[in-house]
């Protein structure tokens, strides 16, 4: 059958079965059958064959929270640390391109057999500056192929301490001759704000609405960054646009403590006394969630991406991942652009999940392994509204998969009785996938994307950094500010903490 494709494999892991010696017919950039491998060659014997006994079949990777750095903070020299004070550290680091960044962000998500992500990009400068980076990254993934929901977001209060109208209080309470050089690191008034972003962000909504593969949302960068009003007024431009919200939410402890110090309440109990929270409302991170917040977000249908790499990384701690399942809560995997190894590595970030959070007691609910891989591919699906497109191979579903050679999984030895799904979810690595479409377009063969020159890309991004001046009067002044930064945060009150799951005691 011309034009039809044949992706084969030893075992398809469909998302609800496994087919052993399987096969998955594409036409288009549909599914229009999965089956035996022997019966549906025979049905489209003129298809382009994908694939051998050497391969498993999985449907794509959905990243439910992305940042396309391209070049990553350690390779900026910028160390993780505390969120607030990683974020302070930027000031330091020269700026970039952010459509090669994205591009090269993009390739690394396809070889990782990622074919949907929520790619949040923060941008700031002028109004005029900001379009400009909002288009750069649009129109990269118009090159990349990959399927993507570009969340886009700007801070409009709290640039150096979390509360509204708390900057100038901090500035206040510096040494004078640390001041000025704080009051350096605030918005001139020409910064992008609050109505210019909404009309921005929906003009790509509405230029992006019947685009195959991208999707424009809102992605206020948190709740203690952008005012109440605002954060209702996204609320209801999304709902009259029909698109989505995706923000950070409790992702340190200082960010738990922020609610109950300027709302009275948890932050996601404020979020739905707002009324902003819904089926469209997701929260990126939600480690130091409370089983309040966690009732709230289950009756309301958010959702929340595990960055269980980035939670370590920048010592926010482990996310309540078993209280949020046992909650009913819509939840997905992301990798936030911050991998444990540096990696984008969607292998190792599941089983990184899978491992945080069994617990060390009989008679206490942990994941399996489908469950990780759910939260990959369904749970990733159902954050992006399309849970009747991808995350499965099924027919009518969008051609969203990747092919993975299984020969080192296998040597020297496998059992037969050995489950396919747990030996590839507990094996596997990026460097196993071979072939990845999306849309039912080849993106992704024997780790070369097929969309655009990657090298070029790198190549331009490189000279770009490398022409930028170190911009060290800056990174003075950011550390400068760091320990007064740290000092305000220790002051603040810390309530008795009772953890959700207790891994050892002294």
């Amino acid at each position: 059958m011309q034009g039809a494709k044949l992706i084969k494999g030893r075992w398809v892991l469909c998302g609800d079965e496994v087919i052993a010696d399987g096969a998955v017919a594409v036409e288009g950039n549909r599914i229009v059958e999965t089956g035996p491998a022997e019966a549906l060659s025979r049905r489209y014997a003129g298809a382009e064959v994908i694939g051998s006994e050497n391969s498993a079949v999985l449907p794509g990777f959905v990243n439910a929270h992305h940042h396309s750095h391209g070049v990553s903070t350690i390779q900026h020299g910028l160390p993780d640390a505390l969120l607030e004070s990683w974020i302070l550290g930027f000031a330091g680091l020269r700026t970039g391109r952010v459509h090669e960044e994205t591009l090269l962000s993009a390739a690394e998500q396809l070889r990782s057999g990622v074919t949907s992500l929520v790619d949040v990009h923060s941008g700031g400068g002028s109004a005029a500056e900001y379009e400009a980076s909002v288009d750069a990254g649009l129109q990269a993934y118009e090159r990349a192929g990959i399927r993507v929901a570009f969340a886009t977001g700007t801070a409009t209060q709290s640039r150096l301490v979390h509360g509204a109208g708390e900057d100038e209080a901090f500035v206040d309470h510096l040494p004078a001759d640390v001041q000025a050089d704080a009051r350096a690191l605030l918005p001139g008034p020409d910064r992008v704000g609050g109505e210019d972003y909404l009309d921005i962000v929906t003009a790509r909504v509405e230029s992006f609405v019947r685009h195959p593969l991208i999707d424009v949302w809102f992605a206020p960068p948190g709740p203690q960054w952008v005012s109440d009003a605002l954060m209702q007024q996204i609320a209801a431009r999304a709902d009259a646009l029909d698109t989505r919200i995706q923000t950070h939410c409790n992702e340190s402890f200082y960010e738990k403590l922020h609610g109950d110090r300027f709302y009275g309440c948890p932050t996601v109990l404020h979020l739905e006394r707002l009324g902003v929270l819904g089926e469209r409302f997701s929260i990126a991170h939600g480690v130091w969630l409370t089983q309040t917040e966690i009732a709230a977000l289950g009756r309301s249908g958010a959702a929340v991406s595990h960055n269980p790499s980035s939670n370590l990384r920048l010592r926010a701690g482990i996310a309540p991942l078993n209280a949020l399942l046992a909650g009913g809560v819509t939840v997905a995997l992301g990798m936030d652009g911050t991998t444990i190894n540096e990696d984008e590595d969607m292998f190792s970030e599941l089983r990184l999940a899978l491992r945080l959070n069994r617990v060390p007691h009989y008679g206490h609910c942990v994941p399996s392994t489908a469950q990780l891989f759910e939260l990959a591919t369904t749970g990733g699906a159902r954050l992006m509204g399309k849970e009747k497109e991808i995350g499965r191979l099924r027919a009518g579903y969008r051609a969203d998969l990747m092919v993975v050679d299984i020969e080192r999984l296998v040597h020297p030895w496998i059992a037969p009785e050995v489950d396919p799904l747990e030996l590839i979810v507990l094996r596997a690595r990026k460097e196993d996938v071979r072939c990845v479409l999306v849309d039912g377009e080849v993106v992704m063969r024997d780790g070369a994307v097929t969309g655009f020159d990657e090298q070029a890309a790198a190549d331009a991004l490189a000279e770009h950094f490398a022409s930028r001046p170190f911009p060290r009067e800056l990174a003075d002044i950011a550390a400068r500010i760091r320990p007064h930064l740290e000092a305000w945060y220790q002051r603040w009150e810390t309530p008795p903490l009772t953890p959700y799951t207790g891994y050892n005691a002294r």
